[in-house]
């Protein structure tokens, strides 16, 4: 059994008074239990939670004063054992009229997976070859061997059909891409983040996808940063849109994200991976989106064109 520990602490200023959304606790699912868990707002501000019915995702709401502002969330997590890779080589992808209606939502063309507009792309490169687990493992492996993983190239309002003309881009944006020529060839995906530790910090959220196979959920990781099977899911979506770390209306200037994680298989207790702070200059792979009903005259200073991982 693998044990993760994680520690995210962000700090923030404010102008004025704004209203935070965020998306930061690890999921409750069969794959992974949450052994221990707190959440720190500093100063000490009255919270709303609430679980979205679509997608389980879980978020913290609060109104922030003017000054500075600290949330730190902490939480010891047990994942189970995926399903061995051989064991999946097998899986079909199921015709449209036998997805079911919970899942054919993913589908569908959203904001950053424009699978209507790529439709003919991803037929001309994996049209031709047999459905199933192995055209969406040449889908992520096409992903990785021809997107450039470069921080700083891509923007958070850049879509997958941007990225596959750029040829660059970083974890989010490589997962789009996956998710959108999987859709463009008919099978549901739909974008995953979480924590894992990364072989080359610094440390921060992390992007993967899953598709529908088999009548069950595969994760995909075509950047291959991390092993899919160590990934501490925090949400699920269609895109970016439905899983950014953090929603803010108002006046509000990040000035730290420190995300660390510790790994370790049990027995045997945690081993602990040095986490490094993510500069300011280095926003998370999630970026905050700032909702159009924010005042044009009280901009978002999150630092959202650069994205780490």
């Amino acid at each position: 059994m693998h044990v993760s520990k994680i520690d995210l602490t962000l700090q923030y200023n404010l102008v004025g008074v704004a209203h935070f959304c965020l998306n930061i606790e690890a999921a409750h699912t069969p794959m992974q239990r949450i052994v221990s868990e707190a959440l720190t707002v500093s100063p000490q501000i009255t919270l709303h939670q609430y679980c979205d019915a679509n997608n389980g995702n879980h978020f913290i709401r609060f109104d922030a004063p003017a000054g500075p502002l600290q949330v730190r969330y902490q939480a010891t997590v047990e994942l189970q054992p995926q399903q061995a890779v051989q064991d999946l080589q097998d899986l079909q992808e199921s015709p449209v009229s036998e997805v079911p209606d919970n899942v054919l939502r993913y589908m569908m063309p959203s904001r950053y997976c424009e699978s209507d507009v790529m439709s003919r792309s991803a037929q001309q490169m994996f049209g031709r070859l047999a459905p199933g687990y192995q055209r969406v493992k040449a889908v992520t492996q096409w992903v990785q061997d021809n997107i450039m993983y470069l921080p700083g190239s891509t923007i958070s309002t850049t879509t997958a059909q941007e990225v596959f003309v750029l040829r660059a881009g970083v974890c989010r944006d490589f997962a789009h891409l996956g998710i959108t020529m999987c859709r463009a060839l008919n099978i549901p995906a739909r974008l995953v983040v979480g924590y894992v530790y990364f072989n080359e910090p610094p440390q921060d959220f992390h992007a993967i996808f899953e598709a529908w196979l088999g009548g069950r959920w595969v994760l995909f990781d075509p950047s291959g940063m991390a092993p899919v099977d160590r990934v501490v899911r925090i949400g699920t979506g269609r895109d970016a849109k439905d899983v950014a770390f953090a929603t803010i209306f108002g006046p509000a200037m990040m000035t730290s994200k420190e995300v660390t994680v510790y790994e370790s298989d049990a027995p045997g207790g945690l081993q602990i991976q040095a986490g490094e702070p993510v500069p300011v200059a280095q926003s998370a792979p999630m970026p905050v989106m700032l909702p159009a009903s924010t005042p044009a005259t009280q901009p978002l200073n999150e630092p959202v064109t650069v994205a780490t991982a």
